[in-house]
């Protein structure tokens, strides 16, 4: 199998070597001894990974599956998905998709042989991806960015927040739409997640639903886990816990963040009840382009009710070295926010930063 399909598992080529290799899904989940499937076992952690980390890549420093079980872990993933009863959890687990393909193709057009001579074809190029998403002609490059057609524009800017994708703040010639080429990174982010999505949850056959029974319970176990009360209604930075505010530290300082440092902070302040707007003046952001990041990423964790999914634990946080400069308090919890919880409610009566942002405007 092609180490490329592994790490593009929407691509229609990937399907194909699925098809081909003609493994059932059922001879997959449908374990005759005590060992899961590869496969099976890394779709779990596929699944895992993206609920609770915004990210399907594995960790560094886990086990290092081979490019069959990388690859058929993606329809594994896609049933256990639709299998799980959590709100959110097919919006959620397509992000995570679309952010890990997002960070990878990007890197792939930077280094287009992965850093690796002897690999080429672990790399996708961009004409490739383009062509993919049947938008080879309705791109095209201009002296300092590209302009693409109207119609897939509007499609794929659709889903994205933020006013500097309307079309009426927009250079708009002949049917075409100019665009950075970081903009236009985000639009086929946006192409992978809604390719993604595309039939999830999708109708699960009761031989696969019975064998994936366990599975299915482990993940909702540790969706279970996190006691999170969720009633917290003060902005308060300077009761953040440490692993947070040095995220929010390094962000304001113009730091780029990787994709699960990013995650882990917007849906922390998602869940501590920030807006997307005070996210962006509590960041500092004033690039257009870096705010529309940050309004995609805060859409995809949070509702009305506030964060679908809570921020990682500490547990989490700490196998990515997000967790730094632990004090007393870090000890005695198992989630950054319960850290905020308590180090509020020990407080007493606290100031909230939105009323200092409010009389200082």
């Amino acid at each position: 199998m092609d180490p490329l399909h592994a790490r593009y598992p929407f691509l229609a080529a990937a399907r194909e070597t699925v098809r081909d290799a003609d493994l059932g899904l059922g001879a997959i989940v449908v374990s005759e001894g005590d060992d899961r499937h590869p496969a099976v076992e890394r779709g779990v952690e596929r699944v895992r990974r993206a609920l609770l980390d915004g990210t399907v890549a594995r960790p560094a420093d886990s086990r290092r599956w081979a490019t069959s079980a990388e690859l058929l872990s993606y329809p594994v993933a896609r049933v256990l998905v639709s299998l799980l009863d959590a709100p959110g959890a097919v919006e959620k687990y397509a992000s995570a998709e679309a952010d890990t393909a997002y960070d990878r193709f990007t890197a792939d057009f930077e280094n287009p042989d992965d850093g690796l001579k002897s690999t080429p074809n672990n790399a996708i190029s961009l004409d490739a991806l383009l062509a993919e998403f049947d938008l080879a002609r309705g791109v095209e490059e201009t002296g300092d960015g590209y302009r693409v057609a109207v119609g897939p524009y509007l499609r794929l800017s659709s889903g994205l927040d933020g006013d500097s994708w309307n079309l009426a703040t927009r250079q708009l010639a002949e049917g075409y739409v100019e665009v950075e080429d970081s903009e236009l990174h985000r639009l086929l982010r946006e192409a992978v997640r809604m390719r993604v999505a595309e039939g999830l949850p999708t109708q699960v056959p009761d031989e696969i639903r019975t064998a994936l029974t366990d599975e299915v319970a482990e993940l909702e176990d540790t969706f279970s886990e996190i006691d999170i009360s969720r009633s917290i209604d003060v902005l308060a930075p300077g009761e953040f816990p440490p692993c947070m505010a040095a995220l929010l530290e390094r962000a304001r300082a113009g730091e780029d963040l990787p994709a699960h440092s990013k995650f882990a902070l917007v849906s922390f302040l998602a869940s501590a009840g920030a807006e997307t707007d005070e996210m962006l003046a509590l960041l500092g952001t004033d690039d257009p382009v870096e705010a529309s990041e940050i309004r995609y990423r805060a859409a995809r964790v949070g509702d009305e009710a506030g964060a679908q999914y809570a921020p990682p634990s500490c547990e989490t946080m700490a196998a990515y070295g997000d967790c730094v400069n632990t004090d007393d308090r870090c000890e005695t919890v198992s989630h950054p926010l319960t850290y905020y919880e308590d180090a509020l409610a020990d407080a007493g009566e606290i100031e909230d930063w939105r009323e200092n942002r409010e009389a200082e405007s």
